[in-house]
């Protein structure tokens, strides 16, 4: 008769990531560069979120269930950077409210609902919190009532510290996220170029980046008739539309993060190509150029609004 193997196998982990993105700009932003405000920086979060679904790769063997992504917004309408986000595969966007002081509200009670609610559900085994709120304890607690392990990551902090001391006590294992490891993902935000009224008649957008590379019209085979495009001063016209009508819905501070341009990020970039297509009724899919001068109707509008030249950097 064949002896049972009783030998206990290991159980492999299914961890989730919770990511307080306020804790981590602001931790990063003051140890990397002295900044007290979001806006003095700027952050590669794509590049950084897949440095830290790397990392935690390698701190635990098993199985990403996804990463929880905490942000802010004004009305809870999505920023250009956290719509680029949103995209990412294996991330989950939540979204608090941001008052008219800069101050988040609800994303530390998002957080720990999911926290509770993963560990409840038995959804995860482990969870990476990268966070620094002592109002996390209660939540971490409950996590772990459940059987989840807490492993918490924090910023390197420029001097003391920069969680609280109760949720460090509480969590299973504490890592610091070096400054280092930070560094390749934030870079100060470029400061505006003062505009010099100009001597002669300004150019268009389309002839200041005339140097761009276009797209290449394909030849029309024997009787073949060609498409007649829209004119070029009604894309243009609803370019500015869309721009405005952005300003207006989604707000200044978001069209800002759009600068200096004149590169559009590609989920944005398709967003103005739906809007326009709206407006003007009919597709502008087969006129490559016609989506230039989208373009230039768009910049045009957004250049007006903060004052800028079309001289402006593209780099």
């Amino acid at each position: 008769m064949a002896i049972p193997d009783l030998t206990p196998h290991p159980v492999a982990a299914k961890y989730a990531v919770l990511v307080d993105v306020g804790y981590l700009y602001a931790a990063a932003g003051e140890v990397l560069l002295g900044a007290k405000e979001r806006k003095e920086y700027r952050v590669a979060a794509d590049e950084l979120i897949q440095a830290l679904q790397k990392h935690a790769e390698v701190k635990i063997s098993g199985e990403l269930l996804r990463i929880y992504w905490y942000d802010a917004a004004r009305d809870r309408v999505p920023t250009v950077d956290q719509r680029v986000i949103a995209q990412l595969p294996w991330v989950k966007v939540r979204l608090g409210n941001l008052n008219a002081r800069g101050q988040q509200k609800g994303v530390d009670a998002q957080i720990r609902s999911d926290l509770e609610a993963l560990a409840r559900h038995h959804a995860v085994t482990d969870t990476i919190l990268l966070a620094g709120d002592e109002d996390m304890v209660p939540a971490v607690e409950a996590a772990q009532a459940y059987g989840v392990r807490i492993h918490l990551w924090g910023v390197e902090p420029p001097y003391g510290t920069n969680q609280a001391e109760r949720l460090v006590w509480e969590s299973d294992t504490v890592e610091v996220i070096s400054a280092d490891f930070l560094r390749p993902y934030f870079n100060r935000a470029p400061q505006p170029v003062p505009v010099v009224a100009p001597t002669v008649a300004t150019p268009s957008p389309a002839q200041v980046f005339a140097g761009r590379t276009q797209p290449v019209k394909p030849s029309l085979k024997p009787g073949q008739v060609a498409k007649l495009g829209p004119s070029r001063p009604r894309v243009e016209e609803v370019g500015e539309h869309v721009a405005q009508k952005w300003i207006l819905t989604r707000g200044r501070d978001n069209i800002r993060d759009l600068l200096p341009g004149p590169i559009l990020p590609t989920v944005i970039d398709t967003e103005l190509l739906i809007e326009a297509e709206k407006e003007l009724g009919h597709s502008l899919r087969p006129y490559p150029e016609a989506r230039v001068w989208l373009r230039d109707g768009f910049w045009a509008r957004v250049y007006r609004e903060f004052d800028l030249g079309v001289g402006i950097s593209s780099k």
